[in-house]
């Protein structure tokens, strides 16, 4: 396996990654769990030199959601797809669940624990990562 690809719900925003990632973490920070209305995002991480939207793609419509950070969505569907922060420069950070069958490795790590919400517990044996004081892979 050297390459992955993904697609929106509705399949008109199209990428594909080449391997290996760099990372694949749970992020619990408040601003994931906005973005995508879930208790935690799965994100994983790829050099930006890896990463390519597909030539025929449809193009994600950006924002910027905290100070050096934005977040991409799918124009017509809606679906929460990308972030990159300047807090981890050269990264592209995509969330998981879009990512055709297997990668390279699993997830190995939850962060911004602190803000997990209180109604999902999660006994995965993995480490939890209160907040992120140096930089470090996460999609928050």
């Amino acid at each position: 396996m050297d390459t992955v690809s993904g697609t929106c719900l509705c399949g008109a925003v199209r990428f594909g990654a080449r391997l290996p990632s760099k990372w694949v973490a749970h992020c619990h920070c408040s601003s994931c769990r906005r973005a995508h209305g879930a208790p935690l995002v799965t994100w994983v991480g790829f050099a930006a030199e890896q990463f390519a939207l597909e030539p025929d793609s449809a193009q994600p419509r950006w924002y910027e959601s905290s100070l050096g950070a934005r977040r991409a969505s799918c124009p017509t569907c809606g679906t929460p797809m990308f972030f990159e922060s300047t807090r981890w420069p050269g990264e592209m950070h995509v969330a998981r669940a879009l990512v055709d069958g297997p990668l390279d490795r699993e997830p190995s790590v939850h962060v911004f624990h602190a803000e997990h919400v209180p109604w999902l517990q999660v006994d995965d044996g993995l480490p939890k990562i209160p907040t992120l004081s140096t930089p470090k892979p996460a999609g928050g």
